[in-house]
């Protein structure tokens, strides 16, 4: 059953925009990712999403399709880690697609655990997910991406052609602030913001743009669904906590997507947009729960009633 349009994309955006273009996404069916590419999709666009899991990849290909008769999806298997496969995945997508205009760096891996518990393992594969694999997106797109803005100029004036040779990454806002339980992605996503900058910089001359997008609390998610079952409470502080009063809805997300995508984006660049309600202004204990971490690592948490 295809998903109803005004769950992913305000109607603030005329149709077309993106017509015979092209986006990249990796993590493509994942709850967020999925809802960016299926909002560009709506707008005209065609697109490639890339994932480890084949059935999953290949179903969300097919289900974003459907938002748009004629659209043309397809999912790729890659693992972000591996360089040569987001290469070969690249390739692949121009040829069967025409061109990359457009690229999301968005896959990830996330996982809660003190540092006493957190093993060298554990903490690489986040590394290797969130910030080995944004870098080789970008590597693997950066030279279809200089093809497209030849064709679509980044001149700040409005041209028929519309735009392209643009990259957004997704990151997150636990560094700005610290949180508990969270080194590894810390870590990670400060390390994203840092390649995204490296692109806008060195990049910025041939036109492209390089931007990060940070979702706060996003309903609907698996992370926030499975919160808002295990304990109302702590829902219910989570959201008291965020300035707006409330969690993100993913078309947020999406709407900032095609904004950053957009002629009225054009000159935005080397930016980190945080869409969170103004979340990342307040406390970095967030949920209403201070985590206490005694020496032999077994995690233990304190409700704290200021936040409630």
């Amino acid at each position: 059953m295809p998903v109803p349009r005004e769950t992913f994309l305000s109607n603030v955006w005329r149709d077309g925009i993106f017509d015979n273009k092209v986006l990249f996404c990796t993590g493509g069916a994942g709850t967020i990712c999925s809802m960016q590419v299926r909002a560009f999709v709506a707008l005209g666009g065609n697109a490639c999403i890339t994932g480890r899991n084949p059935e999953k990849t290949e179903r969300g290909a097919a289900d974003i399709a459907s938002v748009r008769p004629g659209a043309k999806v397809i999912g790729i298997v890659a693992d972000v880690r591996d360089i040569k496969a987001m290469e070969a995945a690249a390739e692949r997508c121009a040829k069967e697609l025409g061109s990359i205009d457009f690229a999301i760096a968005g896959a990830a891996g996330n996982f809660l655990a003190p540092m006493a518990q957190l093993s060298s393992n554990a903490f690489r594969t986040v590394m290797e997910i969130d910030t080995l694999g944004s870098f080789h997106t970008a590597k693997a797109v950066m030279p279809y991406l200089v093809e497209s803005v030849k064709k679509h100029k980044n001149s700040g004036k409005i041209e028929h052609a519309g735009t392209g040779g643009r990259i957004i990454f997704i990151s997150a806002s636990f560094h700005f602030r610290g949180q508990p339980l969270q080194a590894h992605v810390m870590a990670a996503k400060a390390a994203v913001d840092q390649i995204s900058s490296s692109v806008a910089m060195e990049y910025g001359p041939f036109g492209i743009t390089s931007n990060v997008i940070t979702p706060g609390p996003i309903a609907g998610t698996e992370g926030m669904e499975r919160l808002s079952k295990q304990d109302e409470q702590s829902t219910k502080a989570s959201k008291a906590i965020i300035p707006v009063g409330r969690w993100g809805e993913v078309k947020e997300i999406a709407d900032a997507t095609v904004y950053l995508f957009s002629d009225a984006g054009s000159y935005v660049n080397g930016v980190v947009l945080v869409v969170d309600g103004g979340q990342w202004r307040t406390t970095g204990a967030d949920m209403g729960t201070m985590y206490i971490i005694p020496p032999n690592g077994q995690l233990e948490n304190v409700k704290n009633s200021s936040m409630l």
